[in-house]
């Protein structure tokens, strides 16, 4: 039986090609993308392409946009094997975070792709990204989908979609997942590592949960800045704050002052590594104890990808019971690293 898998297209450069006259690139119609590549027919799948009326650069991707794609996956969940979602390649991370959170107990598999070539270019990566993807995504085992899970392929790895971050914009491996191992690789064989894999340890049904705040600033701390500005600003329900090494901020009184003023408004406080590896670990050194006496939240081994769109998923969420504290510091799909 062939699996059945829908591919969501929502723009960026894999979506593009080259017009060798001006040298500039154009988008074309995703439609006739197994024109523009038939390897896809051959693949032990069928493959249904449902393009974004108007393709979007990721950098236009936001909140209505995660919310229009967990919706449309809930619309056709029960009649697709898996789902495969290309996107720009800038947001890719913050896409496949929200969209990690909002597909409650899922139980099929969601890889996100791109390309840092366009598909028309002699030496795109979009060509294996896009077929290998389409593997990823309707792969079973005994009638069980292997991957359960939001992912991101790229460059020959399978990864946590809500532990990835983009760290290059030249290299065709242009992905990486820090703080979590590589969940499969692409050689020979399609690899999968499967005692890294997700599972959903509710027994509910799948459902999309869209519930998304926009009440969250993101700041990051540097040597010598005027932190009283952040008093300056309107009233925000959650501030994630990245520092230093394993965090860690300038020890001064009038820091503490400023930081206990924020929470005296009704800010939460959320405190995330500049670091690409590694995590935040209160008490580690002294300059990181103001975040324990202010009852700030550790984001532990989060990304800033992921710390973000899981504030705007928790603030006020209805379906959620709990503080936003307790409710932050829970692993509700792999997003952290926690005990």
């Amino acid at each position: 039986m062939k699996r059945k898998v829908l591919l969501i297209y929502t723009g960026g450069t894999i979506g593009m090609e080259k017009d060798y006259e001006t040298g500039s690139l154009r988008a074309f119609d995703f439609g006739n993308i197994f024109q523009k590549l038939p390897e896809m027919r051959l693949i032990e799948c069928e493959v249904s392409v449902h393009p974004f009326k108007k393709p979007l650069d990721s950098s236009d991707m936001g909140p209505q946009e995660w919310k229009l794609i967990a919706n449309y996956i809930g619309k056709n969940y029960d009649n697709y094997d898996g789902f495969l979602i290309l996107h720009g390649t800038d947001t890719m991370s913050y896409t496949a975070s929200a969209l990690s959170f909002m597909l409650k107990n899922l139980k099929k598999p969601v890889v996100l792709t791109g390309s840092q070539l366009p598909i028309g270019d002699l030496r795109t990566d979009a060509k294996e990204n896009l077929l290998t993807s389409l593997y990823y995504a309707s792969l079973y085992e005994n009638d069980e989908a292997v991957i359960q899970e939001v992912t991101v392929y790229f460059e020959y790895k399978l990864l946590r979609g809500n532990r990835t971050l983009k760290y290059s914009a030249e290299y065709f491996d242009a992905y990486q997942t820090p703080n979590y191992p590589v969940l499969g690789q692409s050689g020979v064989h399609l690899n999968i590592e499967k005692d890294f894999l997700w599972r959903s340890k509710s027994d509910n049904g799948f459902e999309v949960d869209d519930y998304i705040s926009r009440d969250v600033l993101f700041w990051r701390i540097f040597p010598g800045m005027h932190l009283e500005h952040l008093l300056e600003m309107p009233k925000m329900k959650v501030l994630i704050l990245q520092v230093f090494g394993s965090g860690t901020i300038f020890n001064s009184l009038q820091t503490k002052q400023i930081l206990q003023k924020l929470r005296d408004r009704g800010t939460e406080i959320v405190v995330v590594s500049q670091c690409v590896s590694g995590g935040v670990s209160f008490g580690k050194y002294s300059n990181s104890n103001i975040f324990t006496q202010i009852d700030a939240i550790s984001g532990h081994d989060m990304t800033a990808e992921s710390s973000i769109t899981k504030a705007m998923h928790l603030l006020d969420n209805p379906k959620y019971k709990g503080t936003f504290a307790e409710l932050f510091a829970r692993n509700i799909c792999g997003e952290i690293t926690v005990g």
